[in-house]
């Protein structure tokens, strides 16, 4: 048993506990973290899901997308988070083409749980994984399917843009959602995409759905701990606020960042697009 912030103890985070949250209309929060000091302090802050993301890929290791990452760098970094986590439940990403075959997906998503640690994998794409969903949903490997802006795809969709603002391409994420959601998806994650279509979206599954530049209205909220915290140079992404600015530890702003999201006040509108 650990102990939270507060002193007092808490129980580990489950999938189970996490879909007892969202029927109770409680709001979880989610950050990325790739290495055991980072983890340490969010999971110390309340963070319940700790995302190793293939962002790593940008923040860690300075290239300009998260394809070059690999799984064995994925392994690596989920098992440094594993190390320090106490009570969040450990998500970590599918990095590129590691999920392209069902049976890749299964023997790539086993080793980042065996090896890695992680309680969840998170796959990148719509429709055309449902089947690969399927095959790990039979074997026990929950997953989080992401939906939207697709880092993956960059190439393919032309930039970091938001996704869904036509007619089509909604619809066509909309029932993207059912069919993984149906498939077995355990969660969802949405990025950068209208609120209006993420309300709709989270109105119409049953998984907890998380959201990065989505909607108030999603279960959870995640963000790059980069970005959270002010560390990334350049513009600030329009979903994103710098937590630090204005608190003197990075403990103060993560968990500043947990009652933001947990009463409601992040994100605001100025976070959202339409």
């Amino acid at each position: 048993m650990s102990m939270n912030e507060n002193g007092k103890s808490a129980s580990p985070v489950t999938l189970a506990s996490i879909r007892e949250m969202k029927a109770r209309g409680e709001k979880f929060t989610c950050l990325t973290a790739y290495d055991a000091t980072f983890a340490r302090i969010f999971d110390a802050a309340g963070v319940e899901v700790l995302l190793v993301g293939d962002s790593l890929g940008m923040v860690i290791q300075g290239r300009e997308t998260t394809l070059p990452v690999t799984l064995d760098e994925m392994i690596y970094h989920t098992a440094c988070v594993s190390r320090a986590r106490k009570r969040a439940l450990i998500m970590a990403d599918m990095p590129f083409m590691s999920d392209a075959r069902p049976h890749e997906a299964l023997r790539n998503a086993a080793r980042l749980m065996a090896e890695g640690g992680a309680h969840m994998v998170k796959i990148e794409g719509g429709a055309v994984m449902a089947e690969t969903i399927q095959r790990l949903d039979a074997r026990g490997i929950p997953v989080c399917a992401h939906l939207g802006l697709l880092p993956q795809s960059v190439h393919k969709i032309g930039g970091y843009r938001v996704q869904g603002r036509d007619g089509p391409s909604a619809r066509r994420i909309l029932e993207d959602a059912a069919t993984l959601t149906a498939a077995g998806a355990d969660m969802l994650l949405l990025e950068c995409v209208p609120a209006t279509l993420a309300d709709e979206i989270v109105a119409s599954v049953k998984v907890p759905v998380i959201g990065i530049g989505a909607s108030a209205a999603c279960d959870a909220q995640v963000l790059v701990c980069y970005d959270m915290l002010g560390l990334t140079p350049g513009p600030r992404p329009r979903f994103c606020e710098n937590f630090l600015a204005g608190r003197d530890t990075i403990q103060a702003a993560v968990q500043d960042y947990v009652r933001a999201v947990k009463t409601g006040r992040f994100p605001a509108s100025e976070h959202l697009y339409t």
